[in-house]
Formats: C-alpha cells, structure tokens, sequence
C-alpha cells in the first residue's frame, strides 16, 4: 500500500481551504465598514446608491434648494376725483358734511367725511338779486315757512315784493338767505336763475337737506355776480 499523507495532491486541498478561510474572514472584516457608509443620492428622482466614503476623496458639495421668492406687493392704489364732479372744498365742517354751490352748472354738490355722496340741480339768485358767492353755514330748519320780502325792506306790494309759503328751508345767513324747496322753479333748476337770493331746490331734494344736513354744515357759493358774502 502507499503513503499518500504527504503527496502533491493532498497538499493543494489543503491550500485552497486555507484560501477559503482567510477570504471569508476578510469579507467578515469588512462588513461593518460597509455599513456605516452614509447613502448618497447620485441621480435625483432614483433610488439612493449606498456609497462607502473612501478616505482622501473630496466631499461632493451638498446640493440647497433655492429659497422662494416673495412677489412684489401690487401698486399702492390712489384716490381719484369722482368724474365730472369739481374738487371738495377745503373747508372745516363740524359736521363731516361740505357742500360747493356753483353757478356756472346750476348745481350744488354733496360730501360727507371727505366722500361724494350725491348732486342736484338748483337755481340762485337773479343778477338784479344775486346770491353773494362765499363760505354761508347752515342754522335752523324750518318744516315749513313764509317767505316775506318786507323781511329786508322790500314791500310786499311792490312790484319786487312777495310773500311766499315754502317747505323744508335750511337757513343759510341771518339776512335771509335759505337752501328750500321751489316746486315752482324746478324747470330753471339746474338751467337759469330765478330766486331773490336762496337757492332753490326740488321738493325732494329740500326734504333730503332737511332731514341729513346738520347745523353748522358749510355751503360754498362760487361763480355768482353777487360779490362777497359778509358772513352775516
């Protein structure tokens, strides 16, 4: 029989087992290298591909989102004139109310704490009576009233005379001067003057000064041939 304990074939077995077992114990080693390396994502939208960190290799730059952007505020808007209505009167009012009469248009305008409100048509005084152009205040109210021209001298007989009954007249000025209603001008109101002096409005819009405007509520007069008024 033959000795084969020592032959060349026995002593290549024995090699690759011994190569099998220090590859296993190596691989063993490196295992927990491989997993305390950190993920990093190579392809944005893919799955993450664990990468070991190699010493000595720089850092890929850490990609930030860009922060939003904050769109510009819109324009600051800015208070316009109302069309076709002239500028408020720059006059102090313990009322919030300010009223512009002017001749030139026939029409007297309405604002209350700085807003337009509302128009109408009025007729003044006649040239021969004309209402004097200036800064009046409105003061009592009266339902309903006569008018009498010997109130300022004028007879009542005379062919400049009248006595005349009125609803819903504001007192403008202590010389007798009122914001009334005139049904009998409403086809000059807002055309032609036909007073002695008041200024004439509708019936309904008599009533509306009336009931809204408080004492003390300034009514600028432009545009008359009647002067200045002398704030009486």
């Amino acid at each position: 029989m033959l000795n084969t304990t020592n032959s060349p074939r026995r002593r290549r077995g024995m090699g690759r087992l011994v190569a099998v077992v220090l590859g296993v114990l190596a691989v063993a080693l490196a295992l927990p290298g491989l997993a305390q390396a950190a993920p990093i994502t190579v392809v944005p939208g893919l799955p993450p591909v664990e990468v070991p960190s190699i010493p000595g290799l720089p850092t890929p730059p850490t990609t930030t989102p860009p922060a939003p952007t904050t769109p510009p505020p819109p324009p600051a808007t800015t208070t316009q004139e109302t069309p076709g209505v002239p500028a408020k009167p720059n006059v102090a009012t313990p009322t919030g109310w300010v009223a512009l009469a002017q001749d030139s248009n026939h029409t007297i305008y309405w604002w209350n704490d700085g807003k337009f409100v509302k128009s109408m048509p009025i007729s003044m005084g006649t040239n021969e009576h004309p209402t004097p152009n200036g800064v009046y205040h409105t003061r009592e109210k009266y339902r309903d009233m006569y008018m009498d021209s010997s109130t300022y001298g004028v007879p009542v007989n005379s062919p400049e005379g009248y006595r005349t009954y009125v609803e819903y007249a504001t007192r403008m000025s202590g010389d007798g001067i009122f914001i009334h209603a005139a049904p009998w001008s409403v086809q000059q109101q807002g055309k032609s003057d036909v007073s002695h002096g008041c200024i004439n409005v509708s019936t309904e819009n008599g009533k509306w000064v009336y009931d809204t405007v408080g004492q003390g509520t300034p009514i600028v007069v432009t545009g008359t041939v009647g002067g200045q008024y002398d704030g009486n």
